[in-house]
Parts: structure tokens; sequence; C-alpha cells
């Protein structure tokens, strides 16, 4: 396997119902921010990989995201069943594909550039199996917390809506982000479970298995302040809009 060789897989299938106001029912990634739709900023902090080289998974309303970004590979999560169900799809794009493989999300405009290339820098020179994106903010946010042992080794993710009271005071989130590499990531896929609250296949048990299988995991920590928001209300939004705007 090629340790330097890199694809990226952008999550973009969603609906986004809490941010469907005003009849406005366009998919959450192509909702504007600053002149632009979110997946555009997205595609533009990683144009450091060629657009041949990234699959985006596209779900509702996906010929509005087709059309507009026609020079990039698609894959259709027909079902929405959470994020380890969308990379299962996205590995029909990438048959036989035996590199590293950024994993990251459409709908995260302020994440930048500096921090994708970081995060991809960490795990080559690593030597990891899969590097997980964590991030600390101030900003109150629903995101998974990562769980580390005494050592400060990585334990495990738990999401916000299946934490207890005490994981929810952990500051050190998880994005949501990751490099993994692709043979190990597909081959854990089948693994995963939707026994949580929200019946999905959550894409943050991959690199638990991983671990348990004896596969190298680490976990790049970077303070992100405003880069970790990903877009889910109309705040989010406004809010977004204003901070590219700056």
């Amino acid at each position: 396997m090629d340790r330097n060789k890199m694809k990226a897989v952008i999550l973009a299938a969603g609906k986004g119902t809490r941010l469907q106001t005003e009849g406005n029912t366009l998919p959450k990634v192509m909702r504007v921010a600053a002149g632009r739709p979110l997946l555009a900023h997205v595609l533009s902090a990683l144009d450091f990989i060629p657009k041949e080289d990234c699959v985006i998974v596209v779900g509702y309303k996906k010929e509005t995201v087709t059309e507009a970004f026609p020079e990039y590979i698609f894959a259709e999560q027909k079902e929405q069943l959470g994020t380890g169900h969308a990379v299962m799809a996205a590995f029909s794009r990438l048959d036989g594909y035996n590199g590293q493989l950024l994993v990251c999300y459409g709908d995260m405009p302020l994440l930048k550039r500096e921090t994708y290339k970081a995060l991809i820098d960490e795990h080559i020179s690593s030597g990891n199996v899969c590097t997980i994106l964590s991030g600390t903010s101030d900003l109150d946010l629903p995101y998974g917390r990562i769980i580390r042992g005494k050592n400060g080794e990585f334990l495990g993710v738990v999401e916000d809506k299946d934490a207890t009271p005490e994981q929810k005071k952990i500051r050190e989130l998880n994005i949501g982000v990751y490099v993994f590499d692709a043979p190990s990531l597909r081959g854990v896929l089948s693994e995963l479970k939707s026994n949580n609250a929200q019946g999905e296949y959550y894409l943050t048990d991959a690199p638990l298995i991983l671990k348990e299988k004896g596969c190298r995991v680490g976990v790049y920590c970077r303070e992100l302040g405003y880069e970790i928001i990903g877009v889910n209300t109309p705040e989010q939004l406004r809010q977004t809009e204003e901070i590219l705007l700056k």
C-alpha cells in the first residue's frame, strides 16, 4: 500500500431538516454562506487533493449537488442510515483503492486547509491505520467526546446523545474527520452495529474496532475554535456566514 496516496470522501447526503425554513428545501450542503454553497467552501479547503480523487456521498436531492460540482466523483447513499453507512456507499467508487482516505463533512465550511493537511501529516508520520481529528473549543456543541485512558491513550468515542453527564464534561470533541488506511477501513465497515440511540451505523465505532484488532489508532488534537462549527441550524448558518465574511 502507498502511505502517501490520498483520496477524500466528503459526506454530503443530509437533508438538513432544521435548516429548511422559509420554504427552502435545498440539501444542507447547498445552503449558501458568504455567496457560495457550504460544500464549495469545503472543497476549496480540500483543493490539494485532485477532484477525481474526491468522492462526494449524496442522497437527498442529489441532482442539485451533482449538477453544481460536475467535475467530482459521486456515490449515492439511498437511505440515510448514519455516517458509517455513508462511507460504505462511498466504497462503491473506491474499488481496489489501497492508499489513505480522508473522511470529512460537506457542512463544515470553516475547517481550514492547514487543519486537514496537519491531520494527514500526523497520520502518515505516526504510521497510524486511523487518525482522528479532535478539537477543543469553548463553544457548546453536541459532538461526541474523546475518551482517553490514564496515560492519554485513545479508548473510544461516545456520541453526545449516548454520553453520561460525566462524559459530557469532557472538552475534547470528536469532529467527525478522520484519515484511515482504506483497506483496513473497508475490512471493518461490515462490523459496525446500529444498536444506539439513533439506530444508525456510526463511523465513530470504526476506530475502536480497528484498535481492538491491534491496529495503530491515534488522535490528533488541535485547538479549533470556530473551525469546529458544522451547520445544522439557521443560527449556525448566520454565524458561519459572519465568520467567512471576516
